[in-house]
């Protein structure tokens, strides 16, 4: 679906205002990926960090060999920095493209009904945490055994599966915010349990039956059990890999594949997310570089929150995004690399500024968003606990931004944050 096919006539609160911007997004351009040449300087390969092998994000394109390999990854579109490079004087900056991005993502906001929970967020955070951390357990166990040699025991990842949709059920922001709150040394296992919560929710925004999204949901917690047959010094690497390293970390889909073909229990939707997982519409993915409609459909919603979650994970060599950040990116990779009526569809799930996620309010406060609205994305309810003004922290009261009246009178969101800058931890606000 073209973005031109979203909603019309309706009122979008002034984009450009909350958009963090600097004076040097204006000198980074995206290009087509023919107008690049050597002498220019690549800020960012608009792609997600397994999608390309460089050792390094930005740097300078010295030679064709540079062009070929970038050419390589199947980017059609990236980011130079005139600054540091020769320009390309008709392409649009950073700044702009941004302000569009936010204005198609705000147009999201309106008439997206959403099932309201069943149970309030604090009433349903204490079983989500221990759900979280069993599931984990289970998981890491799981994964161990197959790094041993031995069969995953299907039987013991069911259960978690079932309690996952009843948690996501009663209330959904519930275990996806407690996703954002994860440690870098456990990331393999934990980015399993936080991709199967984001599958489950997904799937029940689509509208999918409660088979569907098990198996789905069942998938999504499976989907990276061919890291086990990764080696360590590679899967643990702090750092970019080479060329050959990338080449076996690239095979990980095809060897879950291979470890799960032969579990009587496992359809063929849980084996499509395993091995399809990395695959992109643009015939850019791996491991068979399918295509648009060769991509199994759970596959591409797997593809979604996969990324989602990873980009917006600390790792050692890789700092995570805001998750409203990573919206903007999806949506921007969605001209190429997912299917955009499923991004779109995503963005409705999980909200445009998603439950745990930071924002910063025309007043001045911040806060953390507690729910969503069940029509409006831009006016969640929000826990308000600083005072960016003043730097400091104030006593924290609710405020639902659907009623537009507040501590202070009418508030709105005028941009999702970063805690790290302003040193705040979430985990203790909470």
């Amino acid at each position: 679906m073209a973005m031109t096919s979203l909603q019309e006539n309706i009122e979008i609160p002034r984009p450009v205002t909350g958009l963090q911007t600097n004076p040097g997004t204006t000198m980074q351009k995206r290009i087509t990926i023919d107008q690049l040449r050597s002498g220019m300087y690549v800020h960012d390969l608009n792609l997600d960090w397994l999608s390309h092998p460089f050792l390094r994000s930005r740097f300078l394109v010295k030679s064709e060999e540079d062009l070929q390999k970038i050419r390589a990854t199947g980017v059609r579109e990236l980011y130079i920095d005139s600054a540091l490079g020769l320009d390309s004087a008709e392409a649009p900056n950073r700044t702009e493209i941004a302000a569009n991005i936010e204005q198609d993502v705000r147009k999201l906001g309106d008439g997206a009904a959403k099932t309201r929970p069943r149970v309030s967020l604090d009433e349903e955070l204490g079983r989500a945490a221990q759900l979280q951390s069993d599931a984990r357990r289970v998981v890491r166990n799981m994964m161990q055994d197959v790094r041993l040699g031995q069969q995953v025991r299907v039987e013991q990842m069911e259960p978690l599966v079932e309690k996952m949709m009843s948690s996501i059920m009663r209330n959904s922001g519930a275990l996806l915010s407690l996703g954002q709150l994860q440690h870098v040394d456990d990331y393999t296992f934990e980015h399993s349990v936080n991709v199967c919560a984001l599958m489950i929710a997904f799937c029940r925004g689509m509208g999918l039956s409660a088979n569907e999204t098990r198996e789905a949901g069942m998938g999504a917690l499976l989907h990276d059990v061919g890291k086990m047959k990764t080696p360590l010094h590679i899967l643990n690497k702090p750092g970019r890999f080479t060329d050959e390293e990338f080449t076996i970390m690239k095979r990980h889909p095809g060897d879950g594949y291979d470890i799960l073909r032969d579990q009587p229990s496992l359809g063929e939707v849980p084996l499509a997310v395993v091995l399809q997982h990395h695959e992109r519409i643009d015939g850019t993915g791996y491991p068979h570089r399918r295509a648009g409609g060769e991509i199994a459909h759970v596959a591409q919603l797997a593809a979604i929150v996969d990324v989602y979650d990873a980009i917006t994970s600390d790792r050692v060599y890789h700092k995570g995004i805001p998750p409203g950040e990573a919206i903007r990116k999806l949506y921007e990779w969605s001209r190429f690399q997912f299917d955009a009526e499923l991004v779109q569809k995503f963005v409705r799930t999980i909200g445009i500024y998603p439950v745990g996620a930071l924002v910063r309010l025309e007043s001045g406060k911040l806060g953390w968003v507690t729910d969503q609205h069940e029509t409006h994305l831009l006016k969640p309810r929000v826990k308000v606990f600083y005072d960016a003004k003043r730097r400091n922290y104030v006593p924290p009261f609710d405020l639902d931004l659907s009623q537009n009246f507040g501590q202070g009178g009418a508030d709105r969101i005028l941009s999702g944050e970063d805690p790290a800058v302003w040193g705040i931890d979430i985990a203790r606000v909470r």
